[in-house]
């Protein structure tokens, strides 16, 4: 006790504000469940493993901890209180996704106080303890954790399986009185003979069918169609209503799943009495939580041999996070990424956590390592005659909570295109390497493009940076098209017959060649509305675009999400043939020939475009980027509506659809309004009143696109350099940052998506490691001998050394 009392003065209360770490070590993932339990700072209420505790300790000089352990009993099955205690939501974070971690285990927690460097021990709680001690750490126990105060704060606003905004139409829902009465049971959709996945309309009590399934399950949409043809806007899923009036809403207008109060009133006037019905069908949580764990035959676990060890630990999905699980699960095989952020344990454990760039790095260093390590890489003990169920995996909520910060799609539980999400920690990756080289340049190259004149046969080149190279997907050269044809054929027929899993279990795809992208990407393109410095007017021009740099891995993006003409996303269901290995040669850009002459500087610049303020308020009233609202505008010579919507739809999975438009002809380093970047006086009157000079603030503004939290974060991350940059050498590229070499790649993984669109279905990542293919299926990790490759969304291709 003495030892105790002289540290009294390290001693601290939480404070409302404070952020205590209870639920897990803040660099490595240990918990109170593991072995040693967690030791929680009672100065600064950061959790440490005991890995890191005297570490920890040595660099900052604070020798009282609490540590918590915490053991847990599964429970026996009739100790869980039969069906009434089955979750009917979505468990974020539980393996299966139905029963709740505190239904099947049962919990008790130990304390006592540890003292370094001699961990002298102090039970908790014991007679004589300061009021000081048994204060702190009776806040902390009570407190709720950091990690969980930071999910609450992400998710606030968003629908988490559960929780629903009410419908804008619910108050006022127009209902006809048109006679029509709905029995209790035995319903049949109004337009085909199904009888499952039906939905009654609110408005007009028609019942309809639903959408149809990825894996070609469901309906066959008329219910969607119906909406469309009448504009109708709730239904609700027959089989799901209770006798406490709850069930599953549908607005079609508001694109959700709502909440509407006033559903028993609804249902009453088509002589629904909620006090007869039971609910008979899966809610769409449910059947989501069905389909994302089929995914066909190749992602069951039963078919497949569980590994373990150093570089097989799984990732747990912390509701829909298998985007973010695929992609880190993917860089973290690179020597870039481990060499950053595992191999420099010392340095990263030397950050601040009040640092945001810090942070960041702290969390990239603590995945990597988790990730890597095999620490939490075991295989279970089983004892005879049981399945081996896999290993837990770890959740990384930490680092999700941090890299969805401020964003409004990653810091919420929808599903999200893992693409999208590479790009914004590539971002990060940018915003957080301060004098440090980073590692994202692995992935990064040059794209050349070469734009002929063709009323004078001048020539201008421009470059500019990418990571991922887009291809699309040419349709028309479909290898086995009489097949297709005959599947989709045979597969109607079924479905007249009212047979609506036919093709189920005998999908039959287009196959497509990758050289067949290939070719599409590198052919000549015509480009309208070219402004050609030679005429000091508009013509067109012939653009070929190739690659001026190959980055050690590049990544290969299959552009399969577009939309159609209802705007409805749409995804192509393709086999695209990839290569093990592949030969990019024809893709190399040669730069500006000696029999070629560019095209004059033009003095007077390109003359800035002029955009019908009518068409463009239309068009961004839609949700499109304005940006591409810009380029709709202009290359349609801003002709109307129906022009701009159809060269959107076009143009929509374009890798640049959303980036600042610069005008056919003009220098890339001009901006779109060809004037320059305007930051927000909001943005700069609060950043002058943190301090920052002008130059600091307009620098991260325009780093940020005028997000005043980011650019908090931007200048404390970069505040050593910013007086070094000069202003006007923004967004400049040096040759230094692109890496170059052979045209020769080996395939080393890929990821694939399962669903109809981005927002729903799932991810997993296959990863050759020590010539054996790999699947990550979020925790699920295990060999496989026959990798879907022909089905990935994002491949990632290797340079072979020669």
């Amino acid at each position: 006790m003495e030892e105790l009392i002289q540290h009294l003065n390290t001693i601290k209360i939480p404070q409302r504000d404070d952020k205590i770490y209870k639920d897990e070590c803040i660099y490595c993932f240990d918990t109170p469940d593991s072995s040693s339990g967690l030791f929680v700072s009672l100065t600064t209420f950061h959790g440490l493993s005991r890995d890191h505790i005297e570490q920890y300790f040595r660099k900052t000089n604070h020798p009282v901890f609490l540590n918590i352990k915490r053991t847990k009993q599964v429970l026996s099955e009739e100790a869980i209180d039969g069906p009434a205690k089955k979750i009917t939501r979505l468990a974020i974070g539980e393996p299966g996704g139905f029963i709740p971690e505190e239904q099947k285990y049962t919990f008790s927690e130990t304390y006592e106080i540890t003292i370094l460097p001699s961990f002298i021990t102090v039970p908790y709680p014991c007679e004589g303890l300061p009021e000081k001690i048994t204060s702190s750490i009776k806040v902390i126990l009570e407190a709720e954790s950091a990690i969980k105060v930071a999910e609450r704060e992400a998710l606030a606003g968003t629908w988490d399986g559960e929780a629903k905004v009410i419908s804008k139409h619910a108050s006022n829902l127009m209902q006809l009185d048109n006679g029509r009465k709905i029995p209790p049971n035995n319903w049949k959709c109004d337009k085909c003979d199904l009888t499952q996945n039906l939905w009654l309309n609110l408005t007009d009590g028609t019942i309809l069918c639903g959408r149809k399934f990825y894996d070609g399950t469901g309906g066959n949409d008329h219910a969607v169609e119906h909406y469309q043809e009448t504009g109708y806007p709730l239904a609700v899923k027959l089989g799901t209503i209770t006798k406490e009036g709850k069930g599953d809403v549908y607005s079609y207008d508001e694109d959700d799943m709502v909440e509407d109060p006033n559903l028993v009133v609804h249902l009453s006037h088509w002589g629904i009495n909620i006090t007869q019905l039971e609910k008979t069908e899966k809610s769409m949580v449910e059947l989501e939580l069905d389909l994302n764990q089929k995914f066909g035959e190749w992602v069951t676990p039963s078919k497949f041999k569980s590994i373990y060890g150093p570089g097989y630990t799984g990732l747990t999905n912390l509701g829909n996070s298998c985007y973010l699980n695929s992609v880190m699960q993917t860089i973290f095989t690179i020597p870039d990424f481990i060499h950053r952020f595992v191999d420099p344990a010392d340095e990263i454990f030397d950050s601040n956590t009040n640092d945001p760039a810090c942070d960041f790095n702290i969390q990239m260093a603590k995945l990597g390592a988790g990730l890597l390590s095999g620490k939490y890489s075991t295989k279970p003990k089983c004892e005879k005659d049981e399945v081996d169920e896999g290993q837990q995996g770890i959740a990384p909520r930490m680092f999700k909570n941090l890299i969805g910060r401020g964003h409004p799609g990653f810091s919420s539980n929808h599903q999200q295109d893992a693409q999208e999400f590479f790009l914004h920690l590539l971002n990060l990756l940018d915003r957080h390497s301060v004098h440090k080289v980073n590692p994202s340049n692995c992935f990064k190259f040059r794209v050349e493009e070469r734009y002929e004149c063709t009323s004078s046969g001048k020539v201008k080149y421009s470059y500019r940076p990418e990571y991922l190279l887009p291809l699309s997907i040419p349709l028309d050269t479909v290898t086995n098209k009489d097949e297709v044809d005959a599947y989709n054929d045979e597969k109607k027929k079924a479905e007249l017959a009212g047979n609506k899993r036919a093709g189920v279990t005998t999908i039959v795809r287009p196959h497509i060649e990758l050289s067949s992208c290939l070719e599409t990407f590198t052919r000549t393109e015509i480009i309208e509305q070219f402004y050609s410095s030679a005429l000091n007017a508009k013509t067109t021009a012939k653009k070929l675009t190739r690659l001026a740099t190959f980055p050690d891995y590049l990544l290969i993006h299959l552009k399969k999400f577009t939309v159609n003409n209802d705007w409805r996303m749409l995804k192509l269901d393709v086999a695209v043939e990839m290569p093990d290995i592949l030969d990019l040669s024809a893709l190399r850009g040669r730069g500006l020939q000696s029999d070629e002459e560019l095209l004059p500087e033009s003095p007077s610049g390109v003359p800035v475009p002029v955009y019908n303020q009518e068409i463009w308020n239309e068009i961004m009233d839609m949700g499109f980027p304005p940006e591409a609202c810009k380029k709709a505008l202009y290359f349609t010579e801003n002709r109307g509506l129906e022009a701009a919507k159809l060269w959107l739809i076009e143009h929509v999975a374009d890798s640049d659809f959303a980036d600042p438009f610069v005008p056919p002809g003009a220098n890339s380093s001009a901006t779109s309004d060809n004037a320059a970047f305007v930051p927000s006086s909001s943005g700069l009157e609060y950043l002058f009143s943190l301090g920052f000079t002008e130059d600091q603030s307009t620098k991260a503004l325009k780093a940020t696109g005028n997000d005043i939290e980011r650019a908090v974060d931007w200048i404390f991350s970069h505040q050593d350099d910013l007086n070094s940059i000069e202003m006007e050498n923004d967004g400049k590229e040096t040759q230094t940052e692109f890496r170059d070499g052979n045209t020769q790649y080996k395939l080393v993984g890929f990821i694939t998506h399962m669903g109809t669109s981005t927002l729903v279905g799932h991810y997993v990542c296959h990863l050759l490691k020590n010539n054996q293919w790999v699947m990550f299926n979020d925790e699920k990790v295990a060999l496989c001998e026959c990798p879907p490759k022909e089905l990935g969304y994002i491949y990632m291709y290797q340079r072979i050394n020669s």
